[in-house]
């Protein structure tokens, strides 16, 4: 059986300090580490997750998101989830990890929403 692939698509934000990272695939053991090299190439202020084509995570997937979200935390960066998935949603509320990350519909929300306030 073929292992799901996870690609990721960068794109510059309307920001100066803004990068948009749109996910295509499951976020798994199998494509953690491709998930992991991905976020920590990045050094934005403000980091977009736009999730719209990850039809699901696994338990590893979301120890790698909260992670990013803390190491984000830490250095005062801003992480932003935009078009996650009701299966996807599900994960975050059962673990109770949900109200960590600011959401948005889509990633254009998101990026209107951030140039008009700064931050989230």
């Amino acid at each position: 059986m073929a292992v799901p692939e996870l690609t990721v698509e960068r794109y510059e934000g309307v920001a100066e300090d803004q990068r948009i990272l749109l996910l295509k695939g499951p976020i798994t053991i199998e494509t953690t580490p491709h998930f992991e090299r991905a976020v920590r190439s990045e050094s934005a202020e403000t980091m977009i997750l736009d999730l719209s084509d990850v039809p699901y995570i696994d338990s590893v997937g979301l120890g790698s998101l909260v992670a990013t979200y803390v190491s984000h935390q830490k250095t005062g960066r801003c992480l932003v989830l935009t078009g996650v998935k009701p299966r996807v949603r599900k994960i975050l509320e059962i673990t109770k990890v949900k109200d960590f990350f600011v959401t948005f519909a889509t990633t254009w929300e998101a990026v209107e929403a951030l140039a008009n306030t700064g931050s989230a």
